[in-house]
């Protein structure tokens, strides 16, 4: 898989980051939450991004 940075909160390798795949699918990069109270299948998972990162993709023209 091929996988391109798209956008993220910093420049450092450990902060909330969207990325494009070419399979026509996006990685998201965030926080592992375990307070959801939420029944996800095993081979699932949930990530937690700041709004923030989805406002600054959106205002950089990336969707």
């Amino acid at each position: 898989m091929k996988v391109t940075k798209l956008i993220s909160t910093c420049d450092l390798k450990d902060c909330p980051t969207i990325y494009a795949t070419d399979r026509g699918t996006f990685l998201v990069q965030g926080e592992t939450p375990d307070d959801h109270g939420l029944k996800i299948p095993a081979h699932e998972t949930l990530v937690e991004i700041p709004v923030e990162l989805i406002k600054k993709a959106i205002a950089d023209g990336l969707f």
